[in-house]
C-alpha cells in the first residue's frame, strides 16, 4: 500500500486550483461559459488587442487554457499541459503588461501567477496523486519538460512578436499630442 505525503497532497491542491482556474478561462473563450465571449466574441476581442486572426487566436488560447488546465488538474501529460498553459498566460501577460503588475490596475499579476504555477507544476511533476503516476509516467518523462517548454517558448515568441509588430504598425501613423 502506498502512503501519500504532504508533497503529494500539496501538488494535488496546486494542480486542482490552477488547472481549474485555467480550464474555466478556456471554457469562457471556447464555449462562452462563465460569462465568456465564446469563439466569436473572444475572436473579436483578440483582433482588437492585436492577436490575428482573432478566431484562430481565440481557439488556440482557449484550447491551451482549457486543455492545459484540465490536464494539469488530472495530472496527465503534466509537462505539455503546464507548458501550454504557461504559454497562453505569457500571451495574456503581454496584453496586460502596459498596465503594470497589479491586477487591480489591469496588470499582468493574475496571468503571471497562473503561468508561473503551471510552469512550476510542469517542472516539478504532478505527484503520486495523479493520472501520470497511475499510468507509469508514460506522458511525464524528464525529456518531455525540455521539449514542451522549447516548443511553447518558440510558439509564444512568434505569436507575441507578431502582435507587437502589428500594434507598432497600427501606431505608426498616429500623431502624438504635442501640447496638453
Amino acid at each position: 500500500m502506498t502512503c501519500y505525503d504532504r508533497r503529494d497532497l500539496g501538488l494535488l491542491l496546486l494542480r486542482l486550483g490552477t488547472g481549474g482556474a485555467l480550464a474555466a478561462h478556456g471554457a469562457q473563450k471556447l464555449f462562452g461559459w462563465f460569462g465568456g465571449g465564446g469563439i466569436e466574441g473572444t475572436g473579436q476581442f483578440m483582433e482588437d488587442i492585436g492577436y490575428a486572426p482573432g478566431r484562430v487566436s481565440a481557439t488556440t488560447a482557449g484550447l491551451a487554457e482549457a486543455g492545459g488546465g484540465a490536464l494539469l488538474a488530472l495530472g496527465l501529460a503534466t509537462p505539455a499541459a503546464g507548458a501550454a498553459a504557461a504559454g497562453a498566460m505569457a500571451g495574456a501577460a503581454a496584453v496586460h503588461a502596459p498596465n503594470g503588475f497589479f491586477n487591480q490596475e489591469g496588470g499582468y499579476e493574475h496571468a503571471a501567477t497562473l503561468g508561473l504555477t503551471a510552469a512550476g507544476l510542469a517542472v516539478t511533476g504532478p505527484g503520486r496523486l495523479s493520472l501520470d503516476h497511475a499510468l507509469g509516467h508514460s506522458a511525464d518523462r524528464d525529456w518531455m519538460v525540455v521539449v514542451a517548454f522549447a516548443a511553447t517558448a518558440a510558439a509564444t515568441t512568434v505569436v507575441v512578436g507578431a502582435r507587437s509588430r502589428r500594434l507598432r504598425r497600427a501606431r505608426e501613423g498616429e500623431q502624438e499630442v504635442l501640447f496638453a
